[in-house]
């Protein structure tokens, strides 16, 4: 088999080698270059290269937003106001991205080179929350191809500048200027709009607070310095539903800037103010303490340990930087509140296992296998907080986007080799904390064995005795036996349901002078009382009722289903019901007398045989 030469065309045709969608101006400037033997060619092709940053990858419209209020909060911003508007008939909706904040404001010369990519006053500095010079025109230009600022120092006007991809990809000239910022006394009408208007979601008017209700008080209110983000008509945006961004923005920015929103920044979404979010439940001012569930119980989570963790800045330095690491447990109490409060309220069974904090802002969180943090029925009850700073962005993996974080090894074996056995002992905790509610919420609930023993009572040859004294009072009766049976987290209601709703119970009862069990009938019920003090129960009920409770097999946390315990159960149940018959008959104290002495002689007997070797 012969190879094929391949065919090689050796004239350059600029423009049948690039795509018809390239911008043609770049193609201009190509055949230019090509053709005339320009000595001078730019690092960088501006037509085609900004349109690229298109395509710089942000997870979602919301981490492109963030971008902006990061800018915000770096040049001391105390109000930040995000808004997403929405235009159009349903079918061709548009979406508006502004951002205002009354931060530092810009300078006319700043302003011209903060719209340049690269261009930054701070570029590499590691003690703030941007580096690069890029965010803010990467993430415009993620969500849509034109991004207009508004910036001011005092109140006589505004400096405003553009970037417009199409504009740029139409421009022919070698080397790509940007303009000088002009100045206006005004805001343009659409900007005003927003800022003065009620946005569309939240629907509820009472939870937006608008900054101004027209363009008179606007100009007084926005102050003698800030900077307007704009960008118009989204085409990108992760959804084209103002509703569904404000509902992520409100959720994600409530966690991402919460150390900020703690020391005073009032952050804005579509005009409604965003409590901060504390995904380690340790802050006073996070939102959930305000949840009336808790009013009784314990509002924020555990501190277990705080550790200082010296890190090499880079595989192998000799350079370190420190990182603070601080593991929590959230309240025992809490996991007796009902399954929509700790989802929907407290958002426990989210995935908060291990959030990674940057200078104060957080960039990533999530569950973790290196430090044993990884999503599991025990790690929702924990938190782990990563404090660290710019020193560690190579060691964490920080992203230029500041979306997420890929941690080295070294750093992630560095945390673990001080913090793996406390966590080890967090979650033991943890698991020793559920296996003890799970057996509650067992003891409350009606059991299999009760449960089976009542279905099978119409097959049954003779049925249980009731006198028709017992049954015209049966519900008081039931809620006065129901005082004496109610098991630990009930209250008096669910024990009287639980008492109405089954006519064979299990009680415990320890008493070192009771037989090992032993047998009431009361209206109706059986009841069998089994004494946790007698070696029958240390030697073979509970270690069958143990059987029952959660493994530590981290991919199955269903109880077991009890089945020799249950037929234990069963077993005295039919002992149970055989007494019951026999002693409401005419021969009823006889056969109680009887019944007791056996129960004590059968007792006494069992306890010497399992006591004995």
């Amino acid at each position: 088999m012969t190879q094929e030469t391949p065919i090689v065309d050796d004239r350059f045709n600029g423009e049948a080698a690039w795509s018809p969608n390239a911008p043609k101006g770049a193609k201009a400037v190509l055949r230019r270059m090509l053709g005339d033997g320009v000595s001078t060619v730019p690092l960088f092709f501006g037509q085609t290269f900004v349109r690229s940053l298109r395509d710089v990858g942000y997870n979602d419209s919301i981490s492109a937003v963030c971008e902006h209020v990061d800018n915000a909060v770096q040049w001391g911003a105390k109000n930040v106001r995000v808004y997403f508007n929405q235009r159009g008939a349903r079918g061709d909706t548009k979406i508006d991205v502004l951002v205002l904040d009354d931060g530092a404001g810009m300078s006319p010369e700043t302003l011209r080179v903060a719209m340049s990519f690269g261009g930054s006053t701070v570029y590499d500095r590691r003690d703030g929350i941007g580096r690069f010079g890029v965010g803010m025109k990467t993430a415009a230009l993620s969500m849509g191809p034109r991004l207009e600022v508004y910036s001011w120092q005092d109140k006589s006007g505004f400096y405003a500048t553009e970037l417009d991809v199409d504009d740029i990809g139409d421009n022919q000239k070698n080397m790509i200027e940007l303009d000088e910022p002009s100045f206006r006394e005004r805001l343009p009408g659409e900007v005003i709009d927003i800022l003065t208007s009620k946005m569309d979601y939240p629907r509820t008017t009472a939870d937006q607070e608008l900054l101004a209700t027209s363009d008179a008080d606007l100009s007084e209110i926005l102050g003698e310095h800030g900077t307007i983000v704009y960008i118009p008509n989204c085409d990108r945006a992760t959804v084209k539903q103002a509703k569904n961004l404000f509902e992520h923005a409100a959720r994600e920015m409530s966690r991402v800037y919460r150390k900020s929103i703690g020391e005073g920044l009032n952050l804005f979404v579509n005009n409604k103010r965003i409590e901060l979010f504390d995904p380690t439940y340790s802050m006073a001012t996070s939102r959930h303490v305000t949840i009336p569930e808790l009013e009784k119980l314990p509002k924020r989570s555990r501190l277990v340990e705080t550790w200082q963790v010296d890190i090499p800045v880079d595989e192998g330095s000799k350079v370190t930087a420190t990182a603070s690491v601080r593991l929590y447990i959230l309240p025992e109490e809490w996991q007796t509140l009902t399954s929509s409060v700790q989802r929907r309220q407290l958002r426990v069974f989210d995935d908060h296992q291990v959030s990674f904090v940057r200078n104060g802002r957080e960039v990533h969180i999530g569950p973790n296998a290196t430090l044993n943090m990884k999503r599991h029925a025990t790690t929702h009850w924990l938190s782990l907080q990563i404090d660290f700073n710019g020193q560690l962005d190579e060691a964490f993996g920080v992203s230029m986007t500041k979306q997420g974080v890929r941690p080295k090894l070294y750093a992630l074996q560095a945390i673990d080799k001080k913090i793996g056995e406390a966590v080890t002992q967090a979650r033991k905790k943890v698991a020793e904390i559920q296996s003890r509610n799970n057996r509650a919420k067992k003891e409350a609930a009606e059991s299999e064995a009760e449960r089976r023993a009542r279905e099978s009572d119409p097959f049954q040859r003779k049925p249980l005795p009731e006198t028709p004294e017992e049954l015209a009072e049966l519900e008081a009766n039931l809620r006065g036996l129901a005082l004496t049976l109610k098991r630990n987290g009930e209250t008096d209601e669910q024990a009287f349901e639980r008492i109405k709703a089954s006519r064979y119970i299990i009680a415990m009862r320890h008493d070192d002078y009771w037989p090992f069990y032993a047998v009431d009938y009361q209206y109706g019920r059986v009841i069998l009382t089994v004494n946790t003090a007698h070696p029958f129960y240390t030697k073979l009920y509970r270690p069958l009722e143990e059987l029952t409770v959660t493994t530590d097999d981290e991919d199955d946390d269903t109880p077991r289903d009890g089945e020799l315990l249950v037929a234990l159960q069963m077993m005295l149940f039919s002992l149970a019901r055989t007494q019951s018959e026999m002693t409401h008959g005419k021969d009823r104290d006889q056969h109680i007398e009887m019944f007791k002495g056996i129960q004590s002689e059968w007792s006494d007997n069992l306890k010497t045989q399992l006591s004995t070797g």
